[in-house]
């Protein structure tokens, strides 16, 4: 492209472009010649500046190959920014206000409305036919809010992944910047088609089963009486965290207890049974989710034994009952509640309610502890200790 169009497209002018082009700060401004990588690089010059970056320390960024992934975004499909929010409105039938909110609920800025490039464009007629096929606005935007923070994590994902174990490893061999730009730009040009293929796969795999588990759980919800209200499932909760973790990370560093908490989490992960799965992690705590009450008690104390020799013991709280489901996620009181008696909960020991115990099996055993007030609870909550039968070994 011309000079004056990178410039635009950086935001600068095109005499400021073409100082920096001879100062070797966009060293892929070759031969007069601007290309996309060019302009992503001259945007990150011109972010620096505004930072208050001198230019020798650019310079010296640039060289070392620090802003090499200028050179990647040569990639990425183009965004050009062509129709209004009107515009867009006109083409698929929604209404301004309710682009501007599944925008807003994908978590994009309310600034990425204004203009949208063509991409956008088509998204958009996307949600349209969705909701024109009957789906219900209110779901749509949870799934969408859904896809954009799955999304988002996974982007952030791939580029910080992308830079620890191929920038970073570059660098410390001291290869040239420009170089080092081109093998990056080569190694990602090979990757980035392979990534939606993958996503898709697993996507589809992983939507056969929950689709499985979501006809078994209608079939046992029937069998339980009243139905809940729209928006609430009846599930079990688990929270799971390391007793101890934060002395661990006193003693023995930040690293080691990283480590310890991927190692747990890898650990939950691998044994959950099928029913279940993590909803989310925050630090060290896991918070699961499962249709089977008896199915996820049976894990929990199975996973004491499995990890009883490990050092910071699990501890893990679980409750049973009505939770309302929104963006993926399960709120209410009975989430609440369960990670309370998680709190109380000490290292190697399962502490579980009322409703757990009898929903459980007869293989386990439970040792009443008593009725204890948990935080932001006006009422006692009787909690039990679940263990193994002696005769189950």
């Amino acid at each position: 492209m011309s000079r004056s169009e990178a410039a635009r497209r950086a935001g600068v002018t095109p005499q400021t472009l073409r100082r920096w082009a001879q100062e070797g700060l966009v060293p892929q401004a070759r031969d007069g010649r601007w290309t996309r990588g060019a302009v992503a690089q001259a945007r990150i010059v011109a972010r620096l500046r505004e930072r208050g970056h001198s230019l020798d320390e650019i310079r010296a960024a640039t060289e070392s190959g620090r802003l090499a992934f200028g050179f990647v975004d040569e990639l990425m499909p183009a965004h050009e920014r062509t129709h209004t929010l009107q515009a867009a409105a006109d083409d698929t039938g929604l209404e301004p206000a309710l682009i501007e909110r599944v925008f807003l609920s994908m978590g994009f800025n309310a600034a990425s409305v204004e203009r949208l490039s063509d991409d956008d464009l088509e998204l958009l007629r996307h949600v349209a036919v969705v909701l024109a096929a009957g789906f219900p606005l209110v779901a749509l935007l949870q799934l969408v809010r859904v896809y954009g923070q799955a999304l988002a994590q996974m982007a952030d994902a791939e580029v910080r992944l992308f830079h620890l174990y191929v920038h970073e490893p570059l660098m410390r061999e001291g290869v040239p910047g420009v170089r080092m730009g081109e093998e990056m730009e080569e190694l990602a040009r090979e990757l980035l088609p392979l990534a939606s293929p993958i996503m898709d796969r697993v996507h589809h795999r992983f939507l056969a089963h929950f689709v499985e588990q979501d006809v078994i759980g209608h079939m046992e919800a029937d069998l339980e009486g009243a139905p809940l209200d729209l928006g609430r499932l009846r599930v079990a909760i688990a929270f799971a965290d390391l007793a101890g973790y934060t002395r661990l990370t006193e003693e023995e560093g930040e690293e080691e207890a990283v480590d310890a908490v991927e190692r747990f989490i890898e650990d939950v992960e691998v044994t959950l049974p099928e029913d279940a799965r993590v909803i989310k992690t925050i630090g060290d705590e896991v918070m699961i989710v499962g249709s089977d009450a008896a199915g996820l008690v049976d894990w929990a104390v199975g996973f004491q034994r499995l990890v009883a020799d490990r050092r910071p013991l699990p501890r893990i709280g679980m409750h049973y009952g009505p939770t309302l489901y929104r963006d993926g996620d399960y709120y209410g009181r009975e989430v609440n509640q369960a990670a309370r008696v998680a709190a109380r909960a000490a290292g190697g020991e399962v502490l579980v309610t009322r409703p757990v115990v009898e929903l459980a099996g007869r293989h386990l055993e439970f040792e009443r502890i008593g009725e204890v007030r948990l935080k932001g609870f006006d009422q006692a909550t009787e909690l039990f200790v679940a263990a193994a039968a002696p005769d189950d070994g």
